[in-house]
Order: C-alpha cells, then sequence, then structure tokens
C-alpha cells in the first residue's frame, strides 16, 4: 500500500464522519481518483469539494491537486516495490542484504516524493538565520538529532542537542525569536519532544518538526511540518527505514544551508577536516 493510503488509514479514526467517506472511497478507488476533478471526487464520495479540500490540507497538503500529484506518484512504483520487507525467520545472509537494499531505497524514494519545497525553504531560512538551534529527539531519533549536531558545529553553528528530556525543557526555556527549535519523531506523538517543541514555541522560537507523513501531535505543534515516509503497519524494525528516511532530510536541509550560505561554510568545513585530520592521531 502507498505511503498516503495508509497515512490516510492510520488517521481514519480521527476524521469526520464526512472526510471518513471521503478517505474510504479513496482507499478502495486510488486509481481512478488520481484521474477525477475535485468535483467528481465530491459526487462520487457524497462529500463536498471544501470538504474534500479541507480533508487534503488535514494531510498537509496544499489541495486536491497536489494529493492526486503525490498519490498518483506513489501508485506508479512497481508491484514488488510496493511493501516493505519485514524481518523473517531463516533468512539467508544475502537476501537480508537484499532486503535492506530494498528497504532503505524504498525508504529514501518515498520521502522524496513526500517533500515540499517550499517548506523544505522555509526551514533552511530559518536555519541560516538562527542564533541558536536545538534539536529534540529521544531513542532512535535522538541519534538523527545528534547527526544534525555535529554537521552543524562543523559550519560553524550554534546548536545543542541532549538526551536528557529535563535538560530538552531547559535549553527551549532560553530560546528567543532569534532561535530555531527541531522536534524528531517517526510517530509524531513522543511527549518529550513534543513538550519541548511547545516549550521552544511559547519562548518565541522557530519550530520544524520531522515526523512521518499524516496528522499528527507533533507536526501541529510546529511552525514548520517535515515529514518521513509512512511505513507499513507491523514493521518489526521500522526505526531502521525510518531513521535513513529521517538522516535523509536533515542531509537535504544541512546540503541547502551550506550550497546557500556557501562562501560562509565550505572554508568552515575545510578548516574543521584539516584540524580534525591533524590533532586526531592515525588509527585512533
Amino acid at each position: 500500500m502507498s505511503g498516503i493510503l495508509h497515512a490516510i488509514r492510520e488517521h481514519n479514526d480521527s476524521m469526520h464522519p464526512k472526510e471518513q467517506d471521503i478517505a474510504a472511497y479513496i482507499v478502495d478507488h486510488a486509481p481512478d481518483v488520481v484521474t477525477m476533478t475535485i468535483t467528481e471526487l465530491a459526487e462520487k464520495s457524497g462529500g463536498s469539494t471544501a470538504t474534500i479540500s479541507r480533508f487534503c490540507r488535514a494531510l498537509h497538503f496544499q489541495g486536491f491537486a497536489e494529493f492526486k500529484m503525490k498519490l498518483a506518484a506513489e501508485l506508479a512504483q512497481p508491484a514488488d516495490v510496493q511493501s516493505y520487507q519485514d524481518i523473517v525467520a531463516g533468512n539467508t545472509l544475502s537476501s537480508i542484504i537484499a532486503a535492506m537494499e530494498a528497504n532503505h531505497l524504498r525508504s529514501i524514494t518515498d520521502t522524496t516524493r513526500l517533500q515540499d519545497v517550499k517548506q523544505l525553504q522555509k526551514a533552511v531560512d530559518a536555519l541560516k538565520s538562527a542564533r541558536q538551534i536545538d534539536l529534540y529527539g529521544v531513542a532512535t531519533s535522538s541519534v538523527v538529532a545528534l547527526d544534525f549536531y555535529q554537521k552543524l558545529i562543523r559550519i560553524g553553528k550554534r546548536a545543542v542537542t541532549f538526551a536528557d528530556p529535563h535538560m530538552q525543557l531547559t535549553s527551549a526555556s532560553n530560546l528567543t525569536g532569534h532561535d530555531v527549535a527541531i522536534g524528531i519523531s517517526y510517530s509524531g506523538e513522543t511527549p518529550e519532544t513534543v513538550n519541548a517543541i511547545r516549550c521552544a514555541a511559547e519562548n518565541g522560537a522557530t519550530t520544524i518538526s520531522l515526523t512521518k507523513f499524516g496528522t499528527n501531535t507533533l507536526a501541529s505543534a510546529a511552525d514548520i511540518q517535515l515529514f518521513t515516509s509512512t511505513l507499513e503497519e507491523g514493521m518489526r524494525r521500522g526505526d531502521m527505514a525510518s531513521r535513513i528516511a529521517q538522516l535523509h532530510v536533515i542531509d537535504i536541509l544541512f546540503t541547502a544551508l551550506v550550497s546557500e550560505q556557501f562562501e560562509e561554510h565550505v572554508p568552515k568545513l575545510e578548516n574543521s577536516y584539516q584540524m580534525v585530520k591533524k590533532y586526531v592521531t592515525k588509527g585512533e
């Protein structure tokens, strides 16, 4: 199932009855929906054009046209890569290697298709002017936060990240309108990360969320919403694919940040590389 259709099913219970009718029709008739006008879908699903527009915005699309475009792109994927491959007993090492490659490539491809260039640009612009950048995440997401932290300090950006949720709140409480806070959580429902972002927002910071695609608490709390692909239900090791997807978005942000301030950041990247090379003993 496509990531968009999975997200629709996953959030069905939180929708209004009319939106649920639209969702059910889309899930059952996805190939037909991508060729319909909004008026045709309203007639077929028993909804209204206004409800369909609201439904699309709730899924973080600008409107029905963008929703159709992204859904069509997902449905165009070959059938043999439609599903993530889970861990099963007795797999050979060769099959595991192939499965990991397929999962990671699928995660990156799905995540790329979900990107909203306008939201990404807003995030990059905020990072460019930030006095301080706070990075919040727990468990696997904390590893992604740490990865972005080490990238940012290489270009001289003032960045901090904490595994301790109390330290996250302490740092967030001292942010201002000149600062940026990024909350990373695949589910978008991690209480510690949600609380830190809310605290940062309360103190005036620009807030950015990085979550799975769809409606969730963290995305709703943030000024700028960035998304990764939504995994199939039942994935025993979903954190593998979600981590790859999160790192993909982080790499997009970092590369764009350096590219747009090239003359400022590239010398710092080169200098940090040379200093590490100079002072770190070879072989360590």
